[in-house]
């Protein structure tokens, strides 16, 4: 099983930014489509950022313009850059990396357990 671990959540104003890291136990992301979701008390879990093995990206709504996923296969490390955060922005942010059919013929599903990221006003 292939272990992935988050960083880079911490508390910060209004305004700020922080830079999430999504390290992997193994060399899987270059298969992998991997996204970051994001869950808040009481609500559902939210896909916020996404980028293919292939490197292509797409974002929520509510992100756009200050979220930037990035991936650096050499490192096994996909990155969450976040600027101009805002109160709402709070939640328990989650690395997800599930294979792509396109390039792989075994099916997983990873997830990290999350890193804590806290925007105060």
């Amino acid at each position: 099983q292939v272990r992935l671990v988050e960083s880079g959540g911490g508390l910060v104003q209004a305004g700020g930014s922080l830079r999430l890291s999504c390290a992997a136990s193994g060399s899987i992301f270059s298969i992998s489509n991997t996204g970051w979701y994001r869950q808040a008390p009481g609500k559902e879990r939210e896909l916020v950022a996404h980028i293919t093995s292939g490197g292509i990206t797409n974002y929520a709504d509510s992100v756009k313009g200050r979220f930037t996923i990035s991936r650096d296969n050499t490192k096994n490390t996909v990155y969450l850059q976040m600027n101009s955060l805002k109160p709402e922005d709070t939640a328990v942010y989650y690395c997800n990396a599930k294979s792509n059919p396109v390039v792989v013929i075994g099916k997983f599903d990873y997830w990290g357990q999350g890193t804590q990221v806290t925007v105060s006003s």
